[in-house]
């Protein structure tokens, strides 16, 4: 059955949490406007999503897809990546130079 049961929502958002195991917080922020005002109003929703093999970090982005009650609060399952959050830069030593330090201390005597 390559089919679905039923329409199930999908939702983009923003890992915020990676420290329990096989479960991620999943920061969604809904932009709309005001009805009286019209001012817009930026909310954030959290859902604790299913992560079956720890492979989403803070920061990533990611779709999650309702599914059925897995715990008390996760009701939800990461679907999909949409785009990889922190990427690892290798930090490269930099020798100082010695005779620089000590030429500019000398001069300005």
């Amino acid at each position: 059955m390559a089919e679905e049961r039923g329409r199930r929502r999908t939702l983009v958002g923003t890992v915020s949490s990676d420290k329990m195991n096989k479960t991620v917080v999943v920061a969604v922020e809904v932009v709309r406007r005001h009805r009286l005002y019209g001012r817009t109003i930026r909310q954030t929703h959290k859902f604790k999503a299913h992560d079956p093999v720890n492979r989403f970090r803070v920061g990533d982005i990611v779709e999650i897809r309702e599914s059925r009650p897995l715990s008390k609060e996760k009701h939800w399952v990461v679907s999909r990546l949409v785009k990889g959050g922190h990427e690892e830069i290798a930090i490269v030593d930099v020798p100082e130079a010695t005779g620089g330090a000590a030429a500019s201390s000398g001069s300005a005597s």
